[in-house]
C-alpha cells in the first residue's frame, strides 16, 4: 500500500486543481482584480484560521494530532497584523464571513472537537498548501498592489520560524505516513482532505460572485 502522505496528495489532487484554477484566483492572480478582492479574501482567511488554531490548543496532547501542531506553523497573528495593513486599525469592527465562509469554519471547529484525525485532513490542506502555493500569491500580491517583500500584507505567506520549508514538508510527509490510526480511519481522513479542498473552492465561488469579472 502506498504511503498515506502519497494517498492523500494523490486522492486530493482533483480537488486541489479546481480550487487553484478557480476563476476568482485566476483573476486574483492574473492582477484583473482590486487590492479590496485580495483583501476581502484574507478576511475569510482569518475565519478559517481562527478555527484551526483555536482548536489546535486543545489538540496538542492528542495521541494523533498532537505531532501535527506546530507553532512555527500558526498564521493567525501574521493574518491579524495584513488585515490591520489592509482594512486599518479597525478592521475587526468590519469583519464578515461570508456564508461559504461559516461553512467551512464551522467544519474545522467541529472536527478539531470530535475527530482529531479529521482535523489533520484540514491541518495538511491548509499549511501544506501555504508553504507551497501560497508562495505564488505573495509574489503575485507584492508586484500588483506594491506590498514590500515578505511585509506588511502579505505576512500570512511567511513562514519566518521554517528556515527550510523543502526540508519541513518531507519531515511534515513523514509524520503522515506515521499517524497512529487503521487503513479505515486513514481513508476518511483522504475523504475529509477531499471535502476540505471543496469547502475552500466553495468559498472561491462565493468571492467569484462578490468580486464578478466586468465583461
Amino acid at each position: 500500500m502506498d504511503p498515506f502522505s502519497t494517498l492523500i496528495r494523490t486522492a486530493s489532487h482533483e480537488r486541489h486543481v479546481e480550487a487553484e484554477t478557480s476563476p476568482f484566483m485566476t483573476a486574483l492572480l492574473g492582477g484583473r482584480l482590486g487590492v479590496d478582492a485580495y483583501a476581502r479574501y484574507t478576511e475569510q482567511l482569518w475565519f478559517v484560521y481562527e478555527a484551526l488554531e483555536s482548536g489546535a490548543r486543545d489538540l496538542a496532547s492528542d495521541r494523533v494530532a498532537g505531532p501535527f501542531i506546530r507553532p512555527e506553523l500558526f498564521r493567525l497573528a501574521a493574518l491579524e497584523r495584513d488585515l490591520g495593513h489592509l482594512r486599518g486599525p479597525d478592521w475587526r469592527a468590519t469583519l464578515t464571513a461570508l456564508p461559504a465562509t461559516r461553512v467551512y469554519a464551522d467544519r474545522v471547529a467541529t472536527v478539531a472537537r470530535a475527530w482529531p484525525a479529521g482535523y489533520i485532513a484540514h491541518h495538511y490542506t491548509r499549511y501544506l498548501g501555504d508553504l507551497s502555493g501560497g508562495q505564488i500569491i505573495r509574489d503575485k500580491a507584492e508586484r500588483t498592489w506594491g506590498f514590500a517583500r515578505k511585509g506588511d500584507g502579505v505576512r500570512f505567506y511567511v513562514f519566518e520560524d521554517i528556515a527550510n520549508p523543502a526540508a519541513f514538508k518531507r519531515e511534515y510527509r513523514a509524520l503522515l505516513d506515521g499517524v497512529a490510526v487503521d487503513d479505515l480511519e486513514k481513508q476518511r481522513v483522504v475523504a475529509e482532505c477531499r471535502r476540505a479542498f471543496s469547502l475552500n473552492s466553495d468559498v472561491f465561488r462565493a468571492l467569484g460572485e462578490e468580486f464578478p469579472l466586468s465583461a
